[in-house]
């Protein structure tokens, strides 16, 4: 592993932005400064396509950036939530600032290491039967605490029994994915069951409460921890005089009384969320009225994550422009004075590393230690000075891929649609596109910091391009409560955005392609069913079918809820005529756009009712990927699911078929359905 990843530094050849380089781009997580603020600890994980893995390091840096990133330790395999998503690694530092505390999957156990900040080396601390679940580190640094679920061998066996007993079907088994260890949890495969909801998955006997244990950092004996002495379950909550707006994210001070506070503000209307934040604190927990954030930094923008300066009155807080593709900036706050001075602006993403969510950047009394990203330009670390917003660069692990993207020329784009609802966009000119005005390519939905490929990283922008398709990544507009309001919202934004760039004469708008992930797929069916605008399209999510009410029905009360509060749908004969308008079964004569689907084997079988009719019919190709959850995470599958895009796009856009051998099965079925031959005429005629 040392020498994959020290080969960073000399990584691949200037040129081709080719989807493999896109899915092995290096992400930072875990940066926590240490606590005399003169070091910074950070986790790098890198996917690697031929061993279909991920690499992970743990690295303290000098924050003076005197000196490169030290390898102190391997950090294992990155765990996983229940869509897919990497875990953020949380490492804690000792207050001498000698160690720090991390959770791995190393061997097949999670266990609690630690790692010397010096380099000198990495041990393994808990090793017990069972996986860690979470930890602390008492005050003084002697003592850490760690709780447990049920063993790895008892949720094994009761798995084994399971299978040689037969399952019994209930509403926690989640149906449309195999019932024996089909998904990854932990780093194995794992039977799964429903808990809280009809979609999220945990493995069996993850009911277990936890037990929690002491271990002493000196002697090593071990104890069960007095229930006195165990971690305060995470303050969630604070409830607020009436007219404050509803709590969004509490930040309580670290050894205070103080709590900081982001509020949702201002009326609905027809939105999902109230569209505006608000910052705030309160003088201790028990208070109800907050001292409010009045500056036009507060008030301008969207403030989604907030954290206490150590040692200080004052709280930085990062704020998100709409108009502005979502860029984010930093400022700080003096809750006693008032006063609120900028910090940092980017083009991008200044976070803590975390993508899609919020997250805090590491910070001491004088510094930031933040991962920044944009469009055009892979993540890397950099220190901010706090008070006078010098920016140094600490690290970047894509050096190769940082130069090629600088050549991208991507630009931000605005624009507003008929019903002056504001859009953004990530707009990726294509290049050596040939004679002629080149085909767009567009997607919809999440296109923060470093695109590579959107909600899902499947759809590849710079590849396409390069390769002379025009890519546009576009940003959700706020969510609305009602279905059809939120899907035409999205088709709007593509008709829209099409007729501005053909009407510039930088795309064919009768070249067209769509695709997305989750919403992105949503909206890609919504806009083949109601739109001419599309040439082709891609999902990767599967859509409203009565099959797949059928399936997710089975887990009770909370599913018909959720139907009801997203789509206002019941059940299919009970709103026969909303289901008309969503679900693709019901418009497949509606379907002019050849599609692509690439689902993950978890979701599949709930889009077959419809999916089964196109594909006969030659109007569909379906491809299936074992094991995989909601966003698929292995690195062979998910180079499989961009370069088969780029092959899709490229076929139905441009009419190009890549000359590899390997791949005439493909372009000779994608041949037939072009030339409108069903599956099984075709199947008939080879057949004799």
């Amino acid at each position: 592993m040392v020498a994959v990843l020290i080969a960073w530094a000399g990584a691949a050849p200037a040129g081709a932005i080719s989807p493999r380089r896109l899915v092995e781009v290096a992400d930072f997580s875990g940066v926590t400064v240490s606590p005399d603020g003169r070091s910074v600890a950070y986790r790098i994980e890198q996917p690697t396509v031929e061993r279909n893995t991920y690499d992970s390091v743990w690295y303290v840096q000098d924050m003076e950036a005197a000196s490169p990133p030290l390898r102190v330790a391997d950090g294992g395999t990155p765990l996983r939530e229940q869509a897919g998503l990497s875990i953020p690694a949380l490492p804690v530092w000792s207050p001498d600032g000698r160690w720090i505390y991390y959770r791995a999957l190393l061997d097949g156990r999670v266990d609690v290491w630690r790692a010397a900040a010096d380099g000198s080396g990495a041990e393994v601390l808990t090793q017990g039967p069972a996986d860690v679940r979470a930890f602390t580190l008492s005050a003084d640094g002697g003592e850490l605490h760690y709780s447990v679920g049920a063993a790895r061998d008892v949720v094994m066996a009761a798995e084994q029994a399971e299978y040689e007993r037969g399952i019994r079907i209930d509403r926690t088994v989640p149906l449309g994915q195999p019932v024996f260890r089909s998904g990854y949890v932990d780093g194995r495969l794992a039977t799964q069951r429903l808990k809280d909801n009809e979609v999220l998955r945990y493995p069996l006997l993850d009911d277990v409460p936890d037990r929690w244990t002491a271990l002493d950092l000196i002697t090593h004996e071990r104890r069960d921890l007095e229930p006195g002495r165990m971690p305060p379950a995470p303050l969630a909550n604070v409830e607020l005089a009436p007219g404050y707006g509803d709590v969004h994210l509490v930040r309580p001070e670290p050894a205070g009384r103080r709590i900081a506070l982001i509020t949702r503000i201002g009326e609905r209307n027809g939105l999902r969320d109230r569209p505006g934040t608000a910052l705030a604190v309160l003088p201790h927990a028990r208070a109800r009225v907050p001292v409010l954030c009045e500056a036009v930094a507060c008030t301008s923008g969207v403030i989604n994550a907030v954290q206490w300066r150590p040692g200080t009155d004052e709280v930085l807080f990062t704020v998100e422009s709409p108009s502005e593709g979502h860029a984010q900036s930093i400022h700080r706050w003096n809750v006693e004075t008032g006063a609120v001075h900028p910090v940092v602006r980017s083009r991008g993403l200044v976070n803590g590393g975390v993508r899609l969510m919020p997250s805090d950047c590491g910070v001491s009394t004088r510094t930031l230690a933040c991962v920044v990203a944009e469009a055009d330009r892979p993540p890397r670390l950099e220190r901010i000075d706090i008070d006078s917003g010098v920016r140094v660069e600490l690290f970047d692990p894509n050096p190769a891929l940082t130069a090629d993207m600088a050549t991208t020329q991507v630009r931000l784009l605005r624009w507003t649609d008929a019903n002056d609802q504001e859009f953004t966009g990530q707009f990726y000119p294509a290049r050596h596109a040939g004679p002629g005005r080149p085909p767009l390519f567009v997607s919809y939905y999440w296109c923060k910091g470093f695109v590579r490929g959107g909600l899902g990283e499947e759809l590849p922008f710079a590849s396409l391009a390069q390769d002379g398709i025009a890519a546009l990544c576009i940003t959700l507009a706020p969510s609305r409560e009602d279905g059809v309001e939120q899907y035409e919202q999205g088709r709007s934004a593509v008709e829209s955005v099409v007729a501005l760039l053909a009407a510039q004469g930088e795309i064919d708008p009768e070249r067209v392609g769509m695709g997305g992930l989750s919403l992105g797929s949503e909206i890609t069916m919504w806009t083949v069913m109601h739109s001419q605008v599309l040439t082709a399209a891609s999902v990767s999510s599967l859509g409203l079918s009565p099959l797949y009410h059928l399936l997710l029905s089975n887990f009770g009360d909370t599913f018909p809820t959720r139907l009801q509060a997203g789509w206002q749908l019941g059940a299919p004969k009970e709103t026969p005529e909303r289901w008309r308008q969503f679900s693709p079964l019901f418009n497949l004569d509606r379907i002019r756009a050849p599609i692509l689907m690439q689902l993950p084997e978890q979701e599949y079988i709930h889009s077959l009712d419809y999916a089964v009719p196109l594909m006969r019919e030659g109007r569909a190709d379906l491809y299936v990927f074992p094991h995989e959850p909601h966003q698929k995470f292995q690195p062979k599958h998910k180079l499989a699911v961009y370069e088969r895009n780029l092959d899709w796009f490229r076929f139905w856009l441009r009419g190009v078929e890549d000359p590899n051998r390997a791949k005439r099965a493909q372009y000779a079925h994608w041949r037939a359905m072009k030339a409108g031959v069903p599956v099984a005429a075709k199947r008939d005629d080879d057949g004799g």
